[in-house]
């Protein structure tokens, strides 16, 4: 049975991480290491962690990096064969980590397993919502684009993908090897550029599970200064791409990777209820590549549509029409997980 380190990065999250730990102590897969990394957080976080006894946790300090400089501490440290991460504000169900490690020992050609994941608010609660996403045939536009590894607490990784990727840099007094990028500027687009450069500098595949096997905080504060960060991100990412991307590829991806990540960020925004915010994104992304009008229509329609209805609509309206809409969405999102979940079993069990 393979061991699999769980790496959680900690910085002021008080507030959540007493379920986030309980989440990963409840997994049904027992052989795990929990590797909680204080990233020099000042609230009463890591004395919360420090109340769990079970001695599968271990306790890592350093000053506050950040959190792809906590990840890299806790790769450095990790003794499993399977790395997962966990934002520490996410939720995993009880089978997270057996269906991956399930995933990974029976495809031995995927480096990275990911999963979808259902979306929560800041109380716990379920939205009715999931991020849907491609499971296969992961290519880098994919990634680029549509960011089938839709948040940070989705993939389980083989400790082969982190040693072929990995890198040497004195950035703290000392020569390290590091495997995420610790530029700061780099936040929160850190993951995107790690799953791009898997995909461009190893053979290893990017595979998902179709269960919603993660539950997604949704968390509102701080959120314009939260979307133009990512936006800034996106593109330093696009120029640190330039360095492992052929000149002809970037000039294809680049301007498709930003209309992608504007129309995101136009969805995000009316899931914030940030009306402005979410035209000026959607009205952005189609002037910085119209084709994704003809790409992926239904989905672009319905953003610039949500987004000049939560502009100009009547607040009480809006609402009815949103819960409606989210209802319909849900529902639809929940059939098709359940399909492929049901494709994906043994024929001798879909016939029992």
């Amino acid at each position: 049975m393979k061991q699999v380190s769980v790496i959680i990065p900690v910085y002021k999250v008080e507030k959540y991480i007493a379920a986030t730990v309980q989440s990963v102590l409840e997994q049904t897969y027992k052989n795990f290491e929990l590797l909680i990394i204080d990233d020099g957080s000042p609230d009463n976080s890591i004395e919360i962690c420090q109340q769990f006894t079970d001695n599968r946790i271990k306790i890592i300090r350093q000053e506050n990096r950040g959190v792809a400089a906590a990840r890299n501490t806790g790769i450095r440290h990790a003794q499993g064969e399977y790395l997962a991460f966990l934002d520490a504000d996410d939720l995993w169900v009880p089978e997270k980590l057996a269906k991956h490690v399930e995933h990974l020992d029976n495809s031995p050609a995927v480096g990275v397993s990911f999963c979808r994941s259902a979306f929560i608010d800041e109380l716990g609660e379920p939205l009715g919502i999931y991020q849907i996403t491609k499971l296969q045939e992961i290519t880098p536009l994919d990634l680029l684009c549509r960011t089938p590894i839709g948040n940070g607490s989705v993939p389980v990784i083989r400790r082969e993908v982190f040693e072929d990727i990995a890198f040497e840099d004195n950035l703290y007094g000392a020569v390290e090897n590091f495997y995420f990028d610790d530029d700061r500027q780099l936040h929160p687009s850190e993951d995107v550029e790690l799953w791009l450069r898997i995909a461009m500098k190893t053979k290893w595949l990017i595979e998902g599970i179709p269960e919603a096997l993660t539950l997604y905080r949704v968390n509102s504060q701080g959120f314009s200064a939260q979307l133009l960060k990512k936006l800034k991100s996106w593109e330093t990412m696009l120029e640190k791409a330039r360095a492992y991307v052929s000149p002809e590829l970037m000039a294809d991806w680049e301007k498709i990777a930003m209309a992608y990540q504007l129309r995101h960020l136009a969805r995000r925004a009316v899931t914030l209820e940030a009306g402005s915010t979410a035209v000026q994104f959607a009205h952005r992304a189609l002037s910085t590549y119209w084709r994704i009008l003809l790409e992926e229509p239904r989905r672009t329609l319905i953003t610039l549509a949500a987004a000049n209805f939560l502009l100009w609509m009547p607040k009480p309206l809006y609402h009815q029409v949103q819960s409606l809409a989210l209802k319909i969405t849900g529902d639809r999102q929940r059939r098709r997980i359940q399909q492929e979940e049901s494709l994906k079993k043994p024929r001798s069990l879909q016939l029992s």
